[in-house]
């Protein structure tokens, strides 16, 4: 099984409208959408949800208030001011869940429970199953639930004997892309000709070659700036890429989305041309990279 994680480094670059495009060319395949923290893959492929399943990943101080004699020791300690006295209560949204409290109380009236932070699905699509979640309001940990719909979706993936694992990961640098990138077989970049896009690609480039993956680049809306796409082309080939490919400003792109729907499924024409030779070209490198990698 091959894995071809899809980033960016920044939002609103087009990586998941890129995504469903491959998804409908790909056909049979496992889809794992890892932008947890603001997952929209679903809006574009319309599965049938699965089950939610409950994520936890972190543990909160819980108050006894029956047990708890006001003393203050807690409140005294702990750095987030979570805790207060008047009356005996533990603020949720500032609890970082170290455990200090529990360690200090006399009394024994606090303990750590896990929390929900966010759900995650199991859901079928035409081209294939969709593992995807979603992350509580200001909730934290998004590289560990990433993480866990990785290890999901590569079990699932192969328990069903499907030959490719498409991920939609997290824009930026950060944990929830590192986790992304985890055991990718290759990795497509997608940007826009501007300034803003160019520099986060080098960032995200800087990235990738760190942990010596086999990565390509996609400049979205390159008719945008044909001078910022020629020195976007420039950089990812002097950094190594297997390929760049480019895709033109379309507004039925917008218009597909809008109606919930991949832009291979609308039109033939346009940008739709361009993400089929897109996947023509992921399809070629794929196959020329060993098994196994």
């Amino acid at each position: 099984m091959k894995e071809l994680v899809v980033i960016s480094g920044k939002g609103g670059t087009g990586k998941t409208s890129v995504v469903a495009a491959l998804a409908r060319l790909a056909g049979n395949c496992l889809l794992a959408d890892c932008d947890v923290d603001a997952a929209d893959l679903h809006l574009v492929l319309a599965p049938r949800l699965g089950e939610p399943r409950d994520f936890s990943g972190r543990s909160q101080a819980i108050l006894d208030a029956g047990r708890c004699t006001s003393c203050g020791l807690c409140a005294e300690h702990c750095r987030f001011d979570a805790l207060a006295m008047d009356p005996p209560r533990v603020d949720p949204i500032a609890c970082e869940g170290c455990g200090l409290c529990v360690r200090l109380c006399p009394e024994e009236a606090l303990s750590m429970e896990p929390v929900v932070n966010g759900h995650w699905w199991i859901s079928e699509t035409d081209w294939g199953p969709l593992v995807h979640a979603r992350l509580g309001v200001a909730e934290d940990n998004s590289g560990k639930l990433v993480t866990l719909v990785r290890n999901e979706a590569r079990r699932l993936a192969q328990e069903r004997a499907l030959p490719l694992m498409l991920v939609d990961g997290a824009p930026g640098i950060g944990c929830p892309v590192i986790a992304s990138l985890s055991g990718a077989s290759m990795v497509l970049m997608v940007t826009e000709p501007t300034v803003a896009g160019r520099h986060d690609l080098s960032r995200v480039l800087d990235l990738v070659r760190h942990f010596r993956l086999p990565f390509a680049v996609c400049v979205n809306k390159h008719d945008l700036s044909r001078q910022q796409t020629r020195s976007i082309e420039e950089e990812a080939q002097a950094a190594g890429a297997l390929f760049v490919a480019t895709v033109r400003y379309d507004p039925a792109i917008t218009a597909a989305m809008v109606e919930g729907r991949s832009i291979i499924d609308v039109t033939h024409k346009g940008a739709a041309t361009d993400l089929v030779d897109l996947w023509k070209r992921v399809e070629a490198a794929l196959d020329a990279i060993p098994a196994g990698h």
